[in-house]
């Protein structure tokens, strides 16, 4: 049986629409963006310790009123990405399932529609789906011996010999791609997920290596002729992987997990604040706008009212918003949108904040520690942001000529939405207070 037989025979199996049609792009090929997605993500809400969360929260009647919630409140913003993460194909008590042929389905009871069926709700209101999955063969799938869709295969055909754990929690076997069929079988899900128009992918675990997975995955979207972004994760991803992912993935998770794991979103400590210390680290590896750093989702939800709380105070927020968008970030919402509120809200649809990640450049970091200077060029204007790490407030001051700016600049504080005049030669931000930010417009 050719390869050309077996990828048709995928995609009469999996049902893809007529419209889309099988691509001849190389393996190096990967869907193009030109800008950060946008959005909310589940996993904030399933990692917490709150009694009325944590991964039984994760259904279909939770990820509906998410959709009603991100579609009324944030969409017309740009957030329109729905991202479910770990548990949609897990059982209550956290056991992993695929249909007879080792493809992700969702949990009969957790979804009891299908994901199809969701999908056609997600979309309905406007926005965009996104699943998860992990680097590797899941064991479920290499012990029962799936055959392969469109193939002579079995899934223990092609899992290295011998049997080697893969991914950051050795939770699967390592696949082995010298065998053709490997390909075919990440083709045979990816083709499912294009019939259910997912948007979206996240693989997570990502090592060193596992390039070859999301070689793998991204070859497989181009094989699918729908677009999805696809999404290289792990808490972190190893750096050393970095450059070898950079063909393939569109995005790279490149700080440990946001969330606390505790009866809030996340906190300060843990673990917010480890951004200003690892995203430089990465800097070098990333490349807008084609391979974006992803900082994880942000905390900026609820701090008021019913529900799960942040964990990180309004001026904390705002910080993180500013650095977020400063890094050209994928910006989504973790924690229980349905709750979202208004002080939330404001931070997040600042058109000009939104417009300084969505223009998917790369900062550079000017001055580390405590108090530290970011600036990044869009255009003719440069953007500068200052951040006070410290524990109390101070002042923050800028030379012009540390920016590459000469003569008088006119500054406008994106945040606030306000002008402040012209200033020559430096410029001071006042007692910029605890975990606090500016962010500032030159022109």
């Amino acid at each position: 049986m050719t390869r050309s037989f077996r990828r048709a025979s995928l995609a009469a199996a999996c049902a893809l629409p007529l419209a889309l049609t099988l691509s001849t792009g190389t393996a190096e090929a990967k869907t193009p963006y030109v800008k950060p997605f946008m959005g909310w993500s589940s996993w904030s809400v399933e990692s917490s310790s709150h009694p009325d969360y944590g991964t039984r929260w994760l259904n279909e009647g939770n990820i509906k009123n998410a959709a009603d919630a991100l579609s009324s409140k944030l969409a017309s913003s740009g957030y329109k990405n729905l991202n479910i993460d770990a548990g949609w194909n897990f059982d209550y008590d956290w056991n992993f399932h695929t249909d007879a042929n080792g493809i992700p389905n969702a949990d009969k009871d957790r979804f009891p529609s299908g994901m199809a069926s969701l999908s056609d709700y997600v979309h309905g209101k406007g926005l965009k789906l996104g699943l998860y999955g992990a680097a590797g063969l899941e064991r479920e799938v290499y012990d029962k011996n799936a055959p392969i869709l469109g193939t002579d295969c079995h899934a223990q055909d092609i899992a290295v010999k011998p049997l080697t754990p893969t991914n950051k929690w050795g939770g699967s076997w390592k696949i082995d791609y010298s065998n053709p069929c490997a390909q075919d079988y990440i083709d045979s899900i990816v083709a499912r997920y294009a019939s259910w128009n997912v948007d979206f992918i996240k693989i997570d675990g990502v090592t060193k290596d596992n390039v070859e997975d999301i070689k793998a995955w991204s070859t497989a979207i181009d094989h699918s002729g729908r677009k999805m972004w696809l999404s290289a994760s792990a808490w972190p991803v190893d750096l050393e992987a970095g450059d070898g992912l950079r063909p393939h993935a569109n995005g790279v998770r490149v700080d440990t997990d946001i969330e606390c794991y505790c009866e809030t979103t996340s906190t300060w400590t843990s673990s917010v604040d480890d951004r200003w210390s690892d995203l430089p680290k990465w800097l070098p590896k990333l490349s807008a706008p084609s391979y974006f750093g992803d900082l994880d989702s942000m905390p900026i939800n609820n701090n008021s009212g019913s529900g799960l709380q942040d964990g990180i105070n309004d001026t904390e927020r705002q910080s993180v918003m500013t650095f977020w968008s400063m890094a050209s970030s994928p910006l989504y919402v973790g924690g229980d949108i349905y709750f979202l509120d208004d002080k939330a809200k404001a931070i997040l649809t600042n058109p000009e904040v939104i417009a300084v990640d969505q223009a998917a450049v790369l900062p550079k970091q000017l001055r580390s520690g405590d108090t530290q200077v970011w600036t990044k060029n869009i255009g003719k204007d440069t953007y500068l942001a200052v951040y006070n790490l410290g524990s109390s407030a101070t002042d923050i001051s800028v030379n012009f000529k540390d920016l590459d700016l000469h003569g008088p600049q006119r500054l406008r504080d994106v945040v606030a939405r306000e002008n402040l005049g012209s200033f020559k030669g430096s410029w001071t931000a006042p007692s910029v207070p605890a975990h606090g930010s500016r962010l500032i417009k030159l022109s």
